[in-house]
């Protein structure tokens, strides 16, 4: 499918409600409202198209960066591409979701992400933090920098609650993330989640909450899931 064809299918896609919805989550003009199922249909004609992947990511429009994620080639995705990728990420569900996914599922992932974490700037900052989330979700224990793992708990123990209000969010989930991947840093992530406790995340017109570290990592553990990696960081 060419670029037009694609904007052409997200259109007729395009859904009032969840509109409506997009926009209390941060959403902002130009976009269609399609629903993550119908860009899935649109997925599996198109499956891995690198090329097509970066025409739609430039046009701006949500519906199509989204699924620019969905269909990109990670082997063939650049460091330039995925650094552009994390400036132009203007809402969460492009900088937490979309160029974290890719980003994880590519060789520049972890190195990008220690670099993005440093980042002043929330959504860049956020996208780092939610890639190294996806990798810890992704790889072995044994292919994962443990000790920088665990530094980065410590890191997310002292500063989380002075952190920009989506990095909170995403720090939270790192915990989780952690906690639930790495069967080593389980222990110490659950202290750092009960260190943290609450953490306040202004998630706007919403009923979004943000889940207790705590609780979630059990859960984890409880259903015997600890330490089972994910095929694909996508969704």
């Amino acid at each position: 499918m060419t670029t037009k064809e694609v904007m052409t299918q997200l259109k007729s896609f395009g859904n009032e409600s969840t509109k409506k919805t997009l926009l209390k989550h941060g959403a902002k003009e130009p976009f269609f409202g399609v629903k993550v199922a119908d860009l899935k249909k649109i997925t599996k004609k198109v499956k891995k198209d690198h090329k097509l992947s970066l025409e739609l990511y430039a046009t701006g429009n949500s519906d199509a960066m989204y699924l620019a994620g969905l269909i990109a080639d990670e082997d063939q995705i650049t460091k330039t591409d995925l650094k552009r990728w994390a400036k132009e990420a203007y809402w969460y569900y492009i900088s937490e979701f979309t160029v974290p996914w890719v980003a994880a599922e590519s060789k520049y992932g972890y190195e990008l992400g220690l670099e993005w974490i440093k980042s002043k700037k929330e959504n860049i900052a956020a996208a780092g933090w939610s890639t190294l989330s996806s990798i810890a979700n992704l790889r072995p224990d044994e292919e994962l920098d443990i000790d920088k793992y665990s530094e980065l708990l410590d890191h997310i123990g002292d500063n989380i609650h002075e952190a920009p209000n989506r990095v909170r969010y995403v720090m939270n989930g790192f915990v989780i993330a952690v906690g639930g991947s790495i069967k080593k840093l389980s222990p110490q992530a659950k202290k750092i989640a009960k260190k943290i406790g609450k953490v306040e995340v202004n998630v706007g017109d919403t009923a979004c909450k943000v889940p207790m570290a705590t609780d979630y990592i059990q859960k984890i553990i409880d259903r015997g899931t600890l330490g089972k990696k994910r095929k694909s960081a996508r969704c």
